[in-house]
């Protein structure tokens, strides 16, 4: 069977537009559908880098270098100028990755909705019939595998009252951000990468903000620890953070946004909704060519194939955080595996990811109660140092911050957590150790240009040989109590 394509990319993210660009690059043919692009993700996405900017100013303003205004007006042009700076960031990547820069590479562009649609022979059950196509612009277009890379929409939990008395999410937030009077007093729900970030830049920016999450830390997959000095930076930050509660009611009363948060009823001026995301796909009609989803995300295998395996899917679509990294590495192995003999599997073991908060967040592997879980307790060592010990963190005032490695007693580093400036930067150099088996010991034989950051990661490495010496006398000591007592008992 001929087939106009190699590939058919369903889009509407970046992802699916930097995942046609690699599919054209192995000189595949390729086709890119794009109903409707999200610029607003795009934004959403620098919204981290708003944080930095705004410590940066405060920093300024702390050394006198530049002064304040007079209060409310001077945080209302910081948050406009932060907006536009945001805006010609995101149109400034837009152009690189245009629709008409994707045509010049050979990508054959096709904007408009569309949907899959099976032959008369192909029950939804048959996923595996090749008799199937992708409609679009009343357009049949056949290809012999098939990328979702559509992306996510807001989730919105089930409250009473919510959905009358209005809210705001991740998605129309900047509407709101850049108008005139934007509202003053803020409750965010959800423990997200995003909600996160944005609570910190309104916080700075003056506004009043609460965040509310229903799980034990603001933010579940972190480590523990690392979790509970984030929230001791945002609580700094003036943000009242609420977790392992639940909002059960909202109520508009005069004017005013009310919620019922545990036992504590709140007011309100506006609800940012930023909770866990579903996949964009209501429209595709899966069920068709057997392609099987739940209200989280698509499902996939390990080589990325939906339960129909000519149709792959890549980034927020299959679940998970809305991380543009792990969508990248996520849209290599489909397009290798589509393009290819698919047996390339995915494996997040040596992918780090990260909140934008300042201090930054970061984290690759496993956390230390995870890998507790997974191996005998005394296999495991915790090696920890604080950025306070760095000379270039004084230097800067950034003495705030820690690096946590976790190690297998065989030298092996099984995941890392590191919260504090040059965090995304600084987790690279764990995660490609990790990727490439570079034994703890051999980070811990860096020598880093002095002054920097780095030295945390020798730093903190180095505590794996006092680790090992302590634990090694202390065996060394109950060896010999335990001989001690077995002569004695004889």
């Amino acid at each position: 069977m001929s087939f106009d394509y190699d590939i058919v990319i369903i889009g509407g993210s970046l992802t699916a537009r930097e995942a046609a660009l690699k599919a054209v690059q192995r000189r595949a043919k390729v086709a890119l559908v794009e109903p409707l692009f999200r610029h607003d993700l795009i934004q959403l996405q620098g919204i981290g880098e708003v944080s930095q900017f705004v410590g940066k100013v405060n920093d300024l303003t702390r050394f006198g270098v530049c002064t304040q205004g007079d209060g409310e007006q001077e945080y209302q042009v910081s948050l406009e100028k932060a907006l536009l700076w945001g805006s010609a960031v995101a149109a400034n990547v837009l152009e690189q990755l245009s629709p008409a820069f994707l045509a010049a590479q050979g990508v054959d562009v096709i904007l408009g909705s569309g949907c899959f649609q099976a032959s008369s022979n192909l029950s939804s059950n048959s996923s595996s019939n090749s008799s199937f196509n992708f409609v679009v612009n009343n357009r049949k277009l056949t290809a012999r595998n098939f990328l979702l890379a559509t992306g996510s929409v807001p989730g919105v939990p089930q409250i009473d009252g919510l959905q009358q008395t209005g809210f705001l999410t991740l998605s129309n937030i900047w509407q709101v951000l850049g108008g005139s009077q934007p509202p003053k007093n803020w409750v965010i729900l959800g423990g997200t990468p995003q909600s996160v970030e944005i609570a910190q830049v309104l916080a700075r920016l003056g506004y009043k903000v609460t965040l509310i999450v229903n799980s034990p830390y603001i933010i579940y997959p972190l480590d523990s620890e690392i979790a509970q000095l984030l929230q001791a930076q945002l609580e700094v930050d003036g943000i009242r953070v609420f977790t392992q509660t639940t909002v059960t009611q909202v109520r508009l009363i005069e004017d005013k946004k009310w919620l019922q948060v545990g036992n504590t009823a709140m007011e309100t001026d506006e609800i940012l909704v930023a909770v866990a995301e579903k996949p964009f796909i209501e429209s595709l009609n899966l069920a068709a060519v057997g392609v099987k989803y739940n209200s989280r995300s698509l499902l996939v295998n390990k080589k990325l194939q939906t339960t129909n395996p000519r149709i792959y899917a890549c980034g927020d679509v299959i679940g998970g955080f809305n991380l543009p990294n792990i969508a990248d590495y996520e849209a290599k192995i489909a397009i290798k595996n589509a393009l290819l003999f698919p047996r390339y599997e995915i494996n997040y073991r040596a992918i780090p990811w990260g909140i934008l908060t300042q201090p930054m967040l970061t984290q690759v592997g496993l956390t230390e109660r995870q890998a507790k879980n997974r191996y005998v307790k005394d296999e495991i060592f915790v090696l920890r140092q604080y950025f306070k010990i760095l000379i270039s963190a004084q230097l800067t005032d950034e003495t705030t911050g820690i690096c946590k490695i976790i190690v297998h007693r065989n030298g092996e580093i099984l995941g890392a957590s590191i919260f504090g400036s040059e965090a995304r930067e600084l987790i690279n150099i764990i995660a490609l150790s990790m990727s490439e088996k570079i034994k703890i010991e051999q980070l811990a034989n860096l020598s880093p240009v002095y002054s920097s950051f780095s030295e945390i990661v020798e730093k903190t490495a180095s505590e794996w040989k006092k680790q090992r010496l302590e634990n090694s006398r202390a065996q060394d000591f109950w060896d010999s109590v335990f001989h001690f007592l077995r002569n004695w008992n004889s």
